[in-house]
């Protein structure tokens, strides 16, 4: 649980965390990649109660910093709509969004920007619950030499079903990422890379700045030619059998999503 928390209207705020956002040394610091999982108001609250007429999206995407973020080097390299929520108890999340900062520093710098200040409003208005991860890339294993291509896999893309990401939030039982989870990827990998799996970021969570009180230890996102190749994989009687040996042990909490993503620049930008 976060030692050091206040409360805002759509989750807790991890002063703990924040201060070492704040605080990193210089010498020491470097981009960070800010995981966004978004719960909206069904109806924009202001709170001032009056009707505003606007959904909680149609709020948070008038909040969106995009001039802000441009002003401090930071970039939206991942937006998608959540499709399916496959795992994970609590709120049914709408959108994912990944924010990629140039230091953890600039990331609490642009909180007291005041164009910033000016367009939070519409993400209080809009946003019911919401988690924010401050992550890091970590090695991912490669995709094999000999792995399809998209148009040569049994469930290629469509204009009708065109690629998926699925997002994977875990936490782990304490000793099982290096042992039970390594043994349910290599088992889950023999049935996903004739269907074309591509990993496009694995993310170690350094801290939650926003969240409901939970600790988290990765963010994966690995993307399919689409939903019906993903299905295939999920369906596979060798992966499900890995499922339950493996990796029913090994989580201790998760959310599984399958997105449909509108910006992805994953891949480009865990180029350091």
């Amino acid at each position: 649980m976060a030692s050091s928390t206040n409360s805002v209207r759509y989750g807790q705020v991890n002063r703990e965390y924040a201060k070492r956002l704040a605080t990193t040394a210089p010498e020491d610091d470097g981009p960070v990649w800010m995981v966004n999982l978004m719960k909206y108001r069904e109806k924009a609250d202001y709170g001032d109660g009056t009707e505003s007429g606007k959904s909680g999206r149609e709020a948070d995407d008038e909040y969106t910093p995009l001039g802000p973020l441009k002003a401090i080097g930071a970039e939206i390299v991942f937006a998608a709509d959540v499709e399916t929520q496959l795992f994970g108890s609590g709120p049914k999340w709408d959108r994912i969004g990944i924010v990629k900062y140039p230091t953890r520093r600039s990331f609490i710098e642009m909180q007291s920007r005041a164009d910033f200040r000016e367009k939070h409003v519409h993400k209080d208005a809009g946003m019911e619950h919401t988690i924010v991860m401050g992550t890091q890339p970590m090695f991912s294993p490669p995709s094999p030499a000999d792995a399809p291509d998209w148009a040569d896999v049994a469930h290629p893309p469509t204009e009708t079903d065109g690629y998926v990401v699925i997002m994977h939030v875990l936490r782990f039982n304490e000793g099982a990422v290096d042992t039970t989870m390594v043994s349910y990827q290599n088992a889950a990998g023999i049935a996903a890379v004739p269907h074309g799996v591509r990993i496009h970021g694995w993310f170690q969570v350094e801290g939650t700045i926003v969240g409901d009180g939970r600790e988290w230890d990765q963010v994966r996102f690995n993307a399919f030619p689409s939903r019906a190749a993903f299905m295939a994989v999920a369906t596979d009687p060798a992966r499900l059998a890995a499922q339950k040996e493996f990796r029913q042990p090994a989580v201790a909490d998760t959310y599984a999503l399958i997105l449909r993503p509108t910006i992805n620049k994953l891949t480009g930008s865990t180029q350091r």
